[in-house]
């Protein structure tokens, strides 16, 4: 089998940043930022061991927190909805528009995370980054 030639460092930062980056694509799709940071994680883990660390990290970044956090915001909004009724649920609507923030929160991070890898800077996401490195991904 050919082995693959490692990649320049511009090109690692390049990667790396679209990584993270993808994270914007949830925006459109609500999941494809998670496919594209997996796929970039595929092509690259061989070549290049930052790149693969920083899309792997954005994968788990963006499967954990986008995927998780959206579903807590869709079960808030439920329970908040259904209390209502009852007018219990008019006290949860704050809480409730406040976690509807958390999505762009997540992004944001994503973002600042895709900047410093561009500038060639090991970031590491808050809990993933050595959840990643504990699992020997790269």
């Amino acid at each position: 089998m050919e082995t693959q030639s490692p990649i320049s460092p511009e090109e690692e930062h390049t990667w790396a940043m679209l990584a993270h980056l993808s994270v914007l694509l949830n925006l459109i799709s609500g999941f494809f930022g998670i496919i594209v940071a997996l796929a970039i994680y595929a092509i690259y883990r061989e070549r290049s061991r930052y790149v693969a660390f920083q899309a792997f990290q954005a994968f788990l970044y963006q499967l954990v927190f986008w995927g998780g956090g959206t579903l807590l915001v869709a079960i808030i909004w439920f329970i908040t909805g259904l209390l209502s009724a009852i007018l219990i649920g008019m006290l949860l609507l704050p809480i409730a528009c406040l976690l509807s923030l958390l999505p762009l929160g997540v992004m944001g991070y994503g973002i600042m995370a895709g900047l410093k890898a561009n500038q060639g800077e090991d970031f590491r996401y808050w809990l993933v980054g050595d959840w990643v490195e504990s699992l020997g991904a790269v």
